[in-house]
Parts: structure tokens; sequence; C-alpha cells
């Protein structure tokens, strides 16, 4: 029997995955000894402190730690946790929600991190193998278990498969990461398509299951998953997942470039029909025997007990009525339980401070029953909100900063942290954020068709913007004039993954570079070619389908030009929110460990 099995599992509002304060205690004693310089090689180290969740960055002393939110579910408890971790240890004071529903904090020296890991244990919230060649977080649409047409809630399955792989022999050292996602319907918000394992909703005579897809993937090498089974029963889901990653650790072509070793790469050269023959073969050997029921995992937190009881009386809207009723139509989306909705809160670049985390701790006590998850949109969804109520929860997000209408639109730009923290990092994807959500705000978009676009960056190729999916999306990358490097960005057009489904669909690559400083004039161009030449109700995927890349790469080619280096020129050799001429400086990542 292995060590997971023996864990109490609990189903305490936020306390999916189960907490060891012998892991704790053993990552001070390590930690401590490395500082003392006890380890002969430093990468031992890394691999170790990689699995506990933290992380090294491109600035010399501090770590990144990523804590892990299954589905993106969280309490009020551990956002005042987060609110005191950001306050106490995080030099910025801020924390930051990643495009995998996780919530991360950067530039903690590694000498306070036993103290930020025993804070965040202290409410249940675990970093343990959030890093490093693991079962990585377990996402999930945030919606789900409240969407109007589910055909039931994948919340205790997703809560069942992160609890199953956590801390499990198998997973200890793929040969690399390895991310799952459950969507709550045919709508795949969780965008299972991207993704390692997938899973959607299926019911086949009565029978509970799921549509299960395999070998998804953004970065250097973008690819759609394929289907695994059309049908997999709730009974078997964990048997056939383990079947897919007993296959994936026994890749040993794939630890030759750990840069290449994702499971897409191995379906890539074996084809498809063969991996499928393979997961059939795994399925046919002594270990599949074994009961594969979810039973004594399922994550079960029954919400509905724990919703607002209606009040005598609510406070109504005055002079912001017409504010409201904008963030009302943007950002509240009605439950399926009736007199109940969600509020989407849209957090600038993900990003909240102490004060925001503690705030939006007090709103989910008293007005969501403490309901609410992350979201891939880097945002979060207040659930159980009474209608009745809703009007006051938007008057406590003014207070907070966190008001902003137009959640999931194009003011709604994504990023990854870029240089501000990550090794990998080319350029500032988060300056080039607040550059562009600042120019199409400016531009105060009306036309709902381009209200409904995204915009997507990565500061490098590897696609934790997961720019390959925005309508328009860009990646980091250097030019060199006269000498001197300047900061760029490759451009993306016509992404998405709101087709339904599960069909995602990867932006083409246009033939230039845009100098950074450039980047928010060529979305406008963009943005107002689509306007001038689309068909009535033309989409604007649909239009970049019809007219191809060219008219967009023309409409910017005077952009590509930076010009020479000058002192009247001096900001387009300087990255967005630096100060100093920017210099190529990439490191080694750790993802690959």
């Amino acid at each position: 029997m292995r060590a997971v099995e023996t864990i109490v599992q609990t189903n305490a509002p936020g306390q999916v995955l189960p907490i060891l304060t012998e892991e704790l205690d053993d990552f001070d004693t390590e930690a401590t000894r490395f500082l003392a310089g006890g380890y002969e090689e430093e990468a031992v180290f890394q691999g170790y402190r990689l699995k506990q969740g933290v992380y090294g960055q491109r600035q010399a002393n501090v770590q990144m730690t990523r804590v892990k939110l299954p589905f993106g579910g969280v309490t009020p408890e551990q956002m005042d946790a987060f609110g005191e971790l950001a306050d106490r240890f995080a030099p910025l004071r801020k924390g930051h929600i990643t495009t995998r529903q996780n919530f991360q904090f950067h530039h903690i020296p590694l000498a306070r991190m036993p103290d930020v890991l025993r804070l965040l244990a202290s409410t249940g919230l675990s970093t343990r193998e959030a890093c490093g060649n693991t079962v990585r977080n377990v996402t999930a649409d945030p919606w789900a278990g409240v969407t109007e047409g589910e055909l039931f809630d994948v919340t205790p399955y997703a809560g069942a498969f992160a609890r199953f792989w956590l801390r499990n022999p198998l997973t200890q050292l793929l040969p690399r990461k390895f991310k799952v996602a459950f969507s709550a319907d045919d709508a795949d918000v969780a965008i299972t398509g991207i993704h390692d394992l997938g899973f959607i909703p299926r019911i086949e005579n009565g029978v509970q299951g799921f549509k299960m897809v395999c070998g998804g993937g953004l970065a250097i090498m973008p690819r759609e998953a394929i289907v695994v089974r059309e049908f997999v029963s709730l009974d078997e889901y964990l048997k056939v997942s383990e079947a897919v990653i007993r296959i994936f650790n026994a890749a040993d072509m794939l630890r030759k470039n750990r840069a290449m070793a994702r499971i897409k790469v191995l379906i890539d050269r074996i084809g498809a029909d063969r991996f499928l023959e393979m997961v059939d073969d795994e399925l046919a050997q002594p270990w599949a025997q074994r009961d594969f029921s979810p039973e004594r995992l399922l994550f079960l937190d029954n919400e509905e007990e724990r919703a607002p009881a209606r009040r005598g009386s609510y406070a109504q809207p005055g002079d912001d009525a017409d504010a409201f009723t904008q963030f009302a139509a943007s950002n509240v989306k009605a439950q399926k339980q009736q007199g109940f909705s969600t509020v989407q809160i849209k957090i600038t670049r993900g990003d909240l401070t102490p004060d925001q985390f503690h705030g939006i701790a007090d709103i989910m006590r008293e007005y969501c029953g403490g309901n609410a998850r992350t979201t891939v949109q880097q945002n979060m969804v207040l659930r159980w909100v009474r209608d009745e109520s809703l009007y006051e929860v938007y008057a406590r997000l003014v207070a907070l900063d966190l008001a902003e209408s137009g959640a999931d639109t194009v003011t709604d730009v994504v990023s990854c942290p870029g240089t501000d923290s990550c090794k990998l990092g080319i350029t500032s994807s988060m300056g080039l954020n607040r550059a562009i959500q600042e120019r199409v705000t400016e531009m105060a978009v009306a036309d709902p068709q381009v209200a409904k676009l995204h915009i997507k960056m990565s500061g490098c190729p590897n696609s934790c913007g997961q720019h390959h999916l925005g309508n328009i999306g860009f990646h980091g990358a250097a030019m060199k004039v006269e000498g001197h490097q300047l900061p760029a960005y490759h451009a993306f057009i016509g992404g998405g993954y709101e087709e339904g489904n599960g069909k995602v669909r990867v932006g083409t690559q246009l033939k230039l570079r845009l100098p950074a400083k450039r980047t928010p004039d060529a979305v406008q161009r963009w943005i107002g070619l689509y306007q001038e030449g689309r068909e009535n109700g033309e989409e604007f995927n649909d239009f970049f389908d019809r007219v191809g890349k060219v008219p967009f790469e023309q409409a910017v080619q005077d952009l590509t030009i930076p010009g020479e280096f000058s002192d009247d020129n001096r900001q387009m050799f300087i990255d967005w929110t630096k100060f100093e001429l920017y210099v190529l400086e990439r490191g080694e990542g750790e993802c690959a460990v």
C-alpha cells in the first residue's frame, strides 16, 4: 500500500490536499543545510526544492513559491493567509494568480520560506508538487457546480484526481511536468484541449463519466489533445489516467531532452493510433485489476449549505446605478440555483495586495458563504452570491479598487510574470500587459464584437501567458540594431478556445517582430483593421481567416523598424517598466530540472 493511501482525507472547505507536517520540518532542515553549504551539488537540492513548490527566480538569493489550488477553490481563511504572506514575506507586497489557477508569491529569501510554508499549511494550503516533474495543480471550470445545463458537478472528481496523484510514487520524477484540467460542460472553460489530460462530463446509458483527452500543449510545439476515450466511467477514469501516466513515465526516450519531454511529443513521434494501443496494452496489465473507484478520495463539499440566508433589506444603487449596471452586465452570471449568482472579480494582471486579499476574504464570509474560485483568466469568481446582495458586493469591491467591469473582455489582458521574476523571461510581459491594457481602455471600446477579443502575452515562447490562444497574442523576443539590443515581440493572430466541444485554435504567427514599445500601436491598428474591413456580424477570427495574415502584417510594417540608436530614440531600447538599456539575459529555467 502506498503512503498516500494511509493519509486521512477530510472534506472541510479548502482542505483538498492533505498536509504532512514532517515534510515542512524536512524542508526547514534541508533549506538550512543548503544555506550552510551542506550540498555538494546544488542540482540535488534544486530538485528537492521544486517538489516542495519552491521555484528559483532570475534574481539571486530569492525564490518564488507556488500554491496549489485544486479547481481554483479557496476559502476566506486562506485568502487571509495569502494577505499575511504578501504583507510579511513578499517584498513587492502582492500575490499573483496564474493561468493555471494557482497563487504565486515572489522574491522570498530561502531562509524565510519554511515560515511561509507553515503559514500556508495552517489553513490547509499545499505547495507540494506545484513545481517539478510531477502532476501539477489540477484545474477546473470555476463555475462547475453552478452552471446551467451541466451534466454533473466535476468538483468532487477533480479533487479525487488531485488526491490520487499527490505523493504517488509513479509521479515523483516524470520526464516532465504533467497538467490536468476538468471542464464542466462542452463550453470547455478549463481548456482541456491544451492539457496533458483533460476531462469533459458525459453520461452514457445513465452512467456518469468523462470524455477523456490527452497530449495537448502550447509552447514551442502547440498541439491539440487527442481523444483517449469518448467515454470512461467515473469508476474507471483514474485507472485510464494511470495507464496514460505509466506510459509517460516509462518513455525514457523523452528524458534525453527535457526541453521536449512532454507527452504531446511522445504522441507526435509514435502517432495517435500507436499511443492508444499502448493505453489498451497497459490496461491489460495486472496493476489495472485494482479497485479504482474514486469514492474514498472524493472531495465532497456542500457549498449550498453555506450559502448566505436572505436578510430583511439590502442597499440599492444610487448615483452609481449606471456603473453598477455595467458591472453586472459583464461580471455577473446567474447560477442554475435560483436566486444566486456568481460575481467575477477582474484582477488586473492577476495581482492582489494584502488589503485586497483581506477585503475579498471579508466579502466571501459575508456574501458567499465562503465560496470562491480562481480562473485561468487570472481573475476570481465569487460563488453563491444572493441576487439581492449584488449591489452591496459591488460597493465593497469599489472600496477595494476591484470593481472594474469587463471581465473576460478585451481590457482583461493576460500575461505571465516575464522578466519581473522568471529565469526564462526575455521581455517584461507584465509591463507590456499594462501598456496594452491602458491603450485599449483609452480606446473606450463600445463595439461588442471588439469587446469580446482576448489579448494574451508571454515573456518567452513557452506560453505561460497562453499567447497562442489570444485573438491577439505575443511572445517575447529580441532585436539588434547597430550593436544595441532592444526588447521585441512575435505576434500571433486568430487564436481562441471558446468554440465548444474542447476545440482549441492556435493563433497564426505573423512574419515580423515588433519593438516592445510599438506593440500597443499595433494592437490598435489591428482592431481598426478588423472594424473597417469586416463583413456584417463577422467575428475577428473569421475575418482573419477570410483576409489572411498579409493585411495584418502590412498594417504594422512601419512599426517594425525601430530606428537608429540615439538619445531621441533611447526609449525604444528600454523595456516597459524598466529604466536601463535592454540586454537579453536568459537563465536556465527550472521546469525541466
